[in-house]
């Protein structure tokens, strides 16, 4: 008991020092969890680089033991109105394949640390301002929200490749003759 203790508490002073600004979902009700790290941001508006994995890294107690999970997204954007429009994150949405201290089912009172990953894709429009819930939900429960955190981004150009030095930085065109 002694141990569990101990690791809890190592677990929550790591959280603390790597944390997101996150606000309380208002589209799904459900709980903040223990702790939020978008990685590359403290303070949101979070700039995410279109074409890059957005990740989020999530520490959550279980609040019974879960089997089937999935990840949802949902981008809030204001046009004349305020429209919301799910977001499919494909693979990304298998909540079980991206626990990184456990597995699937977890128990009731487990500490969980989870990796959230969003590809943020082209078609974005670099300025882009939205506000996105993520939530996972519990399938087995009419999909009861288990935790859902709402966070304010703005899409940003993507970055630029990183080389090894070894890449010529301007090539020259090459002219193919007919």
């Amino acid at each position: 008991m002694f141990r569990l203790i101990v690791v809890f508490c190592a677990v929550l002073v790591v959280a603390r020092a790597q944390t997101t600004n996150v606000n309380q979902c208002i589209n799904s009700q459900g709980p903040l969890p223990i702790n939020a790290y978008v990685q590359g941001c403290a303070e949101p508006p979070c700039q995410l680089p279109q074409l890059q994995n957005v990740v989020i890294d999530v520490i959550f107690r279980a609040p019974r033991t879960i089997t089937n999970m999935t990840t949802l997204a949902t981008a809030t954007l204001n046009f004349i109105i305020e429209v919301n429009i799910p977001y499919d994150l494909g693979e990304n949405s298998k909540t079980c394949n991206f626990f990184t201290n456990t597995f699937c089912p977890i128990l009731n009172g487990e500490v969980v640390q989870y990796r959230l990953q969003m590809f943020i894709e082209s078609f974005f429009p670099v300025g882009t301002l939205a506000t996105v819930e993520f939530r996972i939900v519990d399938n087995d429960r009419n999909r009861e929200v288990i935790w859902c955190i709402r966070l304010p981004i703005q899409i940003t150009p993507p970055l630029p490749a990183i080389t090894n030095g070894n890449e010529e930085q301007n090539p020259t065109p090459v002219l193919v003759a007919n």
